[in-house]
């Protein structure tokens, strides 16, 4: 079970007292940004493109308790850069933890085995581990041989000392439907309590350019990397609802909901979401309030939008699906299948 009953009943209880209100749009996920350094530079992402001086800025605990409060989502995302550079992360990690919020810690690995000290084993704590394919595939995605390696000893380490471990993979143009399902073996073997994958989404500052996936790419290629789990033949612990799954194979179409996984880092509350950068307001009510939302998601007609699959905007559209009479079984039947 990789959504853990818990955190399903949680986010379930949030989303119906969300529609008894009549909210429109709320968060889900807060995608809370405490830094953009990191200790990798993976040609496929953005973030360490910032100047010198950004990259040495960092949220304090107080900011980042802050903007937790002030966005309400029941779980936090903290990517990068890489939190574990935060010197103030173990802080974080916890001062979250007493709010009960779900946090994925999102960290390459290469610095979790020495972390591990700084945090207790809580089922309101998981450690999203990168991981974009066995090892060759890794490595070459990061830039550096040897990371593969120091991930898998991170994440045997924190299972070992009883944390909950998932991981995170980006899939490229490129990437063999085959290598990608010994994968997902592979990572069943290892044990960990669950997969997310998502495409990749063209960042701007990305220096590679070449490998991110067109919309009729990403489904034909999670057509086919997804078809052993579709046909029940694969138990993959995937930590998804299975209708982010059917969207990105095609079976289902939804809108994307860039208000469900707001983004808040060293600059403010980024419009209109993490994936792209037009601005930011000073408080969470302003990026509601004062962004025009017609203008985002495919059926808006930006071509930013055209090619757009990932998770963090798909994701709670298929959250929000799943509270459907016509779609719970299928919800239900994840948690406990």
């Amino acid at each position: 079970m990789a959504i853990q009953l818990q955190q399903a009943l949680t986010v379930g209880k949030y989303l119906f007292t969300q529609r008894l209100l009549g909210k429109k749009r709320f968060p889900l996920v807060l995608m809370l940004e405490p830094l953009f350094r990191c200790n990798l530079a993976c040609s496929g992402c953005g973030k360490i493109q910032h100047p010198p001086e950004i990259l040495k800025q960092h949220l304090t605990p107080e900011e980042c308790f802050a903007a937790v409060e002030e966005c309400g989502a029941p779980v936090v995302s903290i990517p990068g850069g890489e939190p574990l550079l935060h010197p103030q992360i173990g802080e974080i990690v916890r001062g979250l933890v007493a709010r009960k919020k779900f946090v994925y810690l999102c960290t390459n690995g290469l610095l979790l085995q020495q972390s591990l000290a700084k945090f207790e084993p809580s089922p309101y704590l998981t450690f999203s581990i990168h991981l974009d394919g066995l090892r060759e595939q890794h490595d070459q995605c990061v830039d550096r041989p040897g990371v593969f390696d120091k991930a898998i000893a991170a994440i045997k380490a924190a299972k070992a000392q009883g944390f909950r471990v998932t991981t995170n993979t980006t899939v490229f143009e490129g990437a063999e439907p085959k290598q990608m399902q010994e994968f997902f073996d592979f990572l069943e073997d290892l044990g960990v309590d669950g997969m997310m994958i998502s495409p990749g989404y063209s960042y701007e500052l990305a220096p590679d350019q070449d490998s991110f996936l067109k919309l009729e790419q990403t489904k034909a290629l999670f057509r086919q990397i997804l078809a052993p789990w579709k046909l029940g033949y694969k138990k993959w612990n995937f930590n998804h609802n299975p209708l982010f799954l059917e969207f990105l194979m095609g079976d289902k179409d939804f809108e994307c909901t860039p208000w469900g996984s707001p983004s808040y880092s060293v600059f403010g509350w980024q419009k209109p979401c993490y994936l792209l950068n037009e601005g930011h307001y000073g408080s969470y009510q302003e990026l509601i309030d004062n962004t025009n939302w017609d203008n985002y998601g495919r059926a808006s007609g930006n071509p930013k939008c055209a090619d757009c699959m990932v998770h963090c905007g798909y994701e709670p559209t298929a959250a929000t699906a799943a509270m459907q009479p016509e779609n719970m079984g299928k919800a239900i039947g994840a948690l406990f299948g």
